[in-house]
C-alpha cells in the first residue's frame, strides 16, 4: 500500500515537472540573449529598494531585541550579560543606517547620475542584429 502511494507521488511530481518545463520553454522560445539581458537589467532596478526595506526591518527588529535583552540584564544580571544587548543594539543601528550609507556612497561615486553606468545591454543576437 505504501509503495503504491509513493509511486503515485513520484509519478505526479514528474508529470508536473515536465509540464512546467514545457510551458517555460514554449514561453522562452521567442527570447534571445539580448532580451534576457534587458529583462535582467530591468529587474535589478528595484533591488536597492528591496535591500533598503529589509535593512530597515531587521535594524528595527534587532534594536527592539537589544532593548529587551538589556531589560533582561537589569532584571537578572547574572543570567543575561550586558554585552548581548549592546551587540544587538549596535547591529540594529548598523542595519538601520545601511541604506543611508549606500546612498551616500553611490552619490559620491556617481553624483548626478551622469556616470558610465550601463542602462541597457547591447548584445548581438544570433542573427547579428543589434538589440
Amino acid at each position: 500500500m505504501f509503495k503504491k502511494i509513493k509511486k503515485s507521488y513520484y509519478t505526479t511530481g514528474a508529470a508536473i515537472t515536465i509540464g512546467m518545463l514545457q510551458a517555460s520553454s514554449a514561453e522562452a522560445a521567442g527570447n534571445n540573449l539580448g532580451s534576457i539581458a534587458v529583462n535582467i537589467n530591468a529587474s535589478m532596478a528595484s533591488l536597492p529598494g528591496l535591500i533598503a526595506a529589509i535593512s530597515y526591518l531587521f535594524g528595527v527588529l534587532l534594536a527592539v531585541l537589544g532593548i529587551l535583552k538589556i531589560k533582561d540584564h537589569v532584571e537578572n544580571p547574572t543570567q543575561s550579560p550586558l554585552k548581548d544587548g549592546a551587540i544587538r543594539l549596535a547591529a540594529g543601528g548598523a542595519l538601520f543606517a545601511l541604506p543611508i550609507i549606500l546612498e551616500a556612497m553611490s552619490e559620491t561615486i556617481d553624483s548626478g547620475g551622469g556616470g558610465t553606468a550601463v542602462s541597457t545591454s547591447k548584445l548581438r543576437a544570433t542573427d547579428n542584429t543589434v538589440i
